[in-house]
């Protein structure tokens, strides 16, 4: 599905990730860390809004390493950000509207899909967004990047700030969508316990590399918080 091989991105002319091996395959994919481990550097990578210092980037068997944001999109990458990830003016289906820009299959069914999946955010389709609570903003921002149809979603820390009933809710939701529509999920996550629960295979980075790489039957909770504190 997707494949990284020495991979080094930042900011600014600031090196974050350095030389970053990971394959991702049909599962859900945790990437954990402290914060500042580079989680979001590394999403931000693969989704082409950070440019890659060096290294290769591969989806389905492709180079992307220099494919713009937008193509990967219609080739099958979606993403929720951590941040500033709805429109707060347009309306809750208008956003869920603008996943469905790229995808073949009727618009009024993927909403529809959305609305079964967070029959909470059905009842809100004409409020502005940017009303919503924080929990609910962030069940739009998933709708949105599954009506794109993807075959990989990058989640971005998506729980973070939330209540726990809503941390709940979304991890459960991640199982349901890769099982139920069969998107492979790379998951983004400062919170291991909750991260180990849903998560097929686990990375922990620390200070931008890789630490540790397992299938989370393998991986117990020492192994994991000693790359949080390197």
């Amino acid at each position: 599905m997707l494949e990284l091989s020495g991979l080094r991105s930042g900011y600014g002319g600031v090196t974050i990730l350095k030389n970053v091996d990971l394959t991702v395959e049909a599962e859900i994919f945790a990437v954990l860390g402290a914060n500042g481990a580079g989680k979001s550097t590394l999403m931000k990578t693969i989704a082409r809004l950070l440019t890659l210092e060096s290294g290769t980037l591969r989806f389905l068997g492709d180079d992307v390493s220099q494919v713009q944001p937008n193509k990967l999109a219609e080739m099958g990458i979606s993403i929720v950000l951590q941040e500033a990830n709805i429109f707060p003016d347009l309306t809750v289906r208008e956003n869920l509207s603008l996943g469905t820009l790229v995808g073949a299959r009727s618009r009024r069914a993927r909403i529809d899909e959305v609305f079964d999946l967070f029959p909470d955010i059905a009842a809100l389709a004409n409020q502005k967004a940017g009303s919503l609570s924080g929990g609910e903003a962030q069940m739009v921002a998933f709708g949105r990047a599954l009506a794109q149809e993807p075959r990989l979603m990058l989640l971005d820390e998506p729980t973070t700030g939330l209540s726990p009933k809503y941390v709940e809710l979304l991890l459960s939701k991640v199982r349901e969508i890769h099982e139920s529509v069969g998107v492979a999920i790379l998951l983004a996550e400062q919170n291991a316990v909750k991260a180990l629960e849903v998560a097929d295979r686990v990375l922990v980075l620390s200070l931008g590399a890789v630490y540790l790489n397992s299938p989370t039957a393998q991986t117990d909770l020492e192994a994991i918080q000693a790359g949080y504190h390197i």
